[in-house]
């Protein structure tokens, strides 16, 4: 590819086009890493919003509203003239004409970044999608905050004391960082946001539990910050039943180790797959879908065509598979970036792609979360507040970090949650 000169024109048609899709950590991060080079971008993405998804629970248990925690991708980019934005689904990828297809339209591209993410799998079994939602979406969260208070309103309008007790029963399925923070969560909902504010029943009387398949939560944790995380989970009424598989959902509950629970609401936060990146390509994938990618993060036979964060199967992390978190879609859109630029400019490229651990973090509830820094194990208000300030710090905005911010103080001094509306539909 000729090489290009610098200019401030980054709009004129004979600049390298470098054409990124996703607007996740991954591609906001790959885009703004192309600030001011010799390329034109396009950011394609199915939402008009960057969503920072590891507060996508509090929007679900009524702690955040949906605006404190995604931004509108055109304002991420509004003071970087090479970067255009286009609101669109992808449904493939010509690697033979260099092109990706958006509805009716063909896309060229010289340099193509897959920053697609992943979805929630049911392991075979997606009827069960109807009765358990996931989490990944606004629309995912706003539903499920829906459906949470909608249990407790019909319990309070009911007369049958089964029907009661399974609208006041919860059950997450999947004892990872998700499914341990939505359990703290709802039961700080249900023990302190609601308290006095029913007559017929009592909030705190829910019964939540948190199913997982492995032998404990938060498997990725040391053993000891594993342990810490369930006595939390205990202490605010949550059951943790590790080692054991859902056998069958519906819409009246659940069957777990051949024992039916009478269950209203049910959440899935159990294993991801990727998106479908890797078939467009016919490209060789791991078990979860996932893109296998060399040590630059392009895809073996097409080394302009880069996957990274969930989409990508790396082994840049001292030769181990790269976690699929926030930090690492972040590091690897902005390796991209830098190797793109020193390719556009013929400048020496980078080396192998390498991910630095920044640690791990996962918040149980008031003054509970447990950190994991290699060497340096952290638990209890000291995680929590760590946890509380990263969160923050990673937020897109200094509108979402202030929102976001007052919004956990009140919180924190009322034990209060203020987004607990029911919208969208009449009483089921």
């Amino acid at each position: 590819m000729a090489r290009a000169k610098d200019t401030k024109d980054n709009e004129s048609a004979d600049l390298p086009h470098v054409v990124i899709v996703g607007a996740g950590f991954g591609g906001v991060a790959a885009a703004r890493g192309l600030r001011g080079a010799a390329c034109r971008v396009t950011l394609i993405d199915r939402h008009n919003y960057h969503l920072f998804q590891p507060l996508l629970y509090q929007v679900a248990t009524a702690g955040l509203s949906p605006a404190d925690i995604a931004t509108p991708i055109r304002s991420l980019f509004r003071d970087q003239p090479n970067v255009r934005v286009l609101f669109g689904e992808v449904g493939g990828i010509n690697h033979e004409k260099r092109t990706v297809s958006m509805g009716s339209s063909a896309i060229p591209y010289d340099y193509l970044v897959l920053a697609t993410g992943a979805r929630y799998s049911y392991f075979g079994r997606d009827e069960w999608a109807e009765f358990a939602p996931v989490l990944k979406r606004i629309e995912d969260a706003t539903a499920i905050r829906r459906r949470l208070l909608l249990a407790f309103e019909l319990a309070e309008n009911s007369a049958d004391a089964e029907e009661r007790a399974a609208l006041l029963t919860i059950v997450i399925v999947g004892g990872g960082p998700t499914g341990v923070e939505l359990a703290g969560a709802i039961a700080e909902l249900t023990g302190q946001g609601m308290v006095q504010e029913f007559r017929t029943i009592d909030p705190a009387s829910a019964r939540i539990l948190l199913v997982e398949a492995a032998p404990r939560i938060l498997a990725q944790f040391p053993e000891s910050l594993s342990a810490t995380a369930s006595r939390s989970l205990a202490a605010l009424g949550v059951e943790v039943v590790p080692g054991t598989r859902v056998e069958h959902v519906e819409a009246r509950g659940v069957t777990i180790a051949g024992q039916f629970i009478p269950a209203r609401t049910v959440l899935w936060a159990a294993g991801v797959v990727a998106s479908p990146a890797a078939a467009w390509l016919s490209a060789e994938a791991d078990r979860a879908g996932r893109v296998k990618v060399g040590p630059d993060l392009s895809i073996p036979g097409h080394p302009d065509i880069f996957a990274l964060g969930d989409t990508a199967a790396s082994e840049g992390w001292a030769g181990k598979p790269v976690p699929g978190l926030a930090p690492a879609a972040k590091q690897g859109g902005a390796y991209v970036a830098r190797l793109i630029r020193a390719r556009i400019n013929g400048a020496t490229p980078p080396g192998a792609f390498r991910y630095r651990h920044l640690g791990s973090l996962a918040t149980i509830g008031r003054k509970a979360a447990v950190a994991d820094f290699g060497r340096i194990h952290l638990k209890g208000a000291v995680a929590w507040w760590l946890w509380g300030a990263v969160h923050i710090a990673f937020l897109a905005g200094v509108r979402n970090r202030t929102a976001v911010a007052l919004d956990w103080f009140w919180a924190y001094l009322t034990s209060r949650r203020g987004t607990r509306l029911i919208t969208d539909s009449s009483p089921d």
